[in-house]
């Protein structure tokens, strides 16, 4: 009896993860540059066929035309000069890049390190593989965009804590109070106007900017 239940809810929990799997798929938005070819045609209608958000593009677009998660691209030789230059704009944009090869040499992988691709599928393309390459990339995509939005938080609190102290010498020199006592009067203006310290030092930093307000010196 206890067996039985087991496997019902594993079945379960299998069935829920799937049901996740498959909506992340359709929250993924995904990009084709490649030629109207066999290989182009086929990667658009997996994809699709996997329920992800497909548009495809040739020849090579000049601006983006929206939000792209993963962008499949076709790398070489032929028309590298004209894809770096968008696919810097993709990569500014927050996109994660799948090159599309012909060969495996020296040369093709120097083109896949330039235009920094998180995957590499080659041609033909085939199903199998094309889904892990996709989910991969993804994950890793997320990883660096959640990295990203952490140094901004960081690089957001560096300013704010350069600003405080800032203030806090300021304080002290119009007040001639200690370094706890100037921080204390601000914590104190914080609290009585209910807003943060971060945001008192800086009208205090951006009034003594406007005023080139200074205790004069004795």
């Amino acid at each position: 009896m206890m067996l039985g239940m087991d496997n019902r809810a594993t079945r379960a929990s299998k069935a829920k993860m799937n049901k996740g799997f498959l909506k992340n798929l359709k929250d993924i938005s995904v990009l084709v540059v490649h030629p109207q070819d066999r290989d182009g045609a086929f990667l658009v209608e997996h994809l699709e066929r996997m329920g992800c958000t497909v548009e495809a593009r040739w020849p090579v677009p000049d601006t983006l035309s929206g939000n792209v998660d993963i962008a499949f691209v076709a790398v070489d030789r032929e028309h590298h000069a004209t894809l770096k230059p968008y696919l810097k704009k993709l990569e500014d944009a927050g996109a994660a890049i799948i090159a599309v090869v012909d060969y495996e040499n020296p040369a093709t992988l120097q083109l896949v390190f330039d235009i920094n691709a998180l995957s590499v599928i080659g041609k033909p393309v085939r199903a199998f593989g094309l889904l892990t390459n996709l989910m991969v990339s993804h994950k890793l995509l997320t990883e660096r965009r959640g990295l990203e939005a952490k140094l901004r938080r960081l690089e957001k609190r560096l300013v704010s804590q350069k600003n405080i102290s800032a203030a806090i010498m300021l304080m002290m020199q119009m007040r001639q109070i200690s370094e706890q006592d100037a921080y204390a009067l601000l914590r104190e203006q914080a609290m009585s106007r209910r807003t943060s310290i971060e945001k008192v030092a800086g009208s205090l930093i951006e009034a003594n900017d406007l005023l080139n307000f200074r205790k004069p010196a004795k």
